[in-house]
């Protein structure tokens, strides 16, 4: 197993206080559950969930993985957060979700335990809080089958994203809590892009998601300056044996 896990215990304490709030869609967690849906139907319009084995790294209190059990997929939700975990794990219970479950284990741990194995691999607002995002992306590449769909979604790293997402968001707004995001950590489309190449993932495609704060509606369009979704495949054909 890996001895140096890819984790900021920083993080991991900053989600577990507030692991008990996952739930409630009017806590630090709204966000979240305002963009689910549109999460999930560009997830599922690329390819339909349905019979799918899907793996759902940092899940979180498990808003995205239940969702995506919901549409019918087989789905493993993994995160480091323990506190967070068994507040998904309570929650499916009591949903009686089917074909859902969680397990406290790193992406780089179970890439070496269960390569290619998931159809689907979701990674969503998480990169941008471990020190080593390319090891996570490395990790997903691994861990989806050939053919298979990889999805991110993260922040920009540009003078809009830090007045949007930091000082609106966290400052103004108060739409998160104050320091859930450090500047320096949020990923250029660029960048995650060169992490996908280098893993061996082709891009399929990109979409931002933007907010009105006098609406209180959030939508995907075309501007990926400041949130933005990137889908990408493991080639079904091994390019060196070809």
């Amino acid at each position: 197993m890996n001895s140096t896990p890819n984790v900021d215990p920083a993080e991991l304490a900053k989600f577990s206080e507030l692991a008990h709030r996952w739930w409630d869609p009017e806590s630090e967690f709204r966000p979240l559950h305002q963009i689910n849906p549109l999460r999930l139907e560009w997830i599922n319009a690329q390819i339909p969930l349905a019979g799918k084995t899907v793996l759902d790294i940092g899940c979180g209190g498990g808003i995205l993985s239940e969702a995506m059990a919901r549409k019918g997929a087989d789905v493993l939700g993994i995160d480091l957060a323990s506190k967070s975990l068994k507040v998904a794990q309570l929650h499916a219970l009591e949903a009686a979700v089917a074909k859902l479950r969680y397990r406290e284990v790193s992406a780089e741990d179970l890439a070496i335990e269960s390569p290619g194995t998931f159809d689907v691999v979701t990674c969503m607002e998480m990169l941008e809080h471990v020190p080593a995002p390319s090891s996570v992306v490395n990790a997903c590449a691994a861990l989806v089958k050939p053919g298979g769909w990889v999805f991110f979604s993260t922040l920009n790293r540009n003078a809009k994203s830090f007045l949007f997402a930091v000082v609106g968001a966290e400052y103004i707004l108060n739409l998160l809590p104050r320091g859930t995001h450090d500047f320096q950590r949020m990923i250029r489309p660029s960048e995650l892009a060169a992490f996908c190449r280098s893993a061996g993932l082709d891009l399929h495609g990109t979409r931002g998601m933007e907010y009105n704060p006098l609406t209180r509606r959030y939508w995907l369009s075309d501007d990926i300056s400041v949130n933005y979704l990137m889908a990408v495949r493991r080639p079904a054909i091994n390019r060196s044996a070809a």
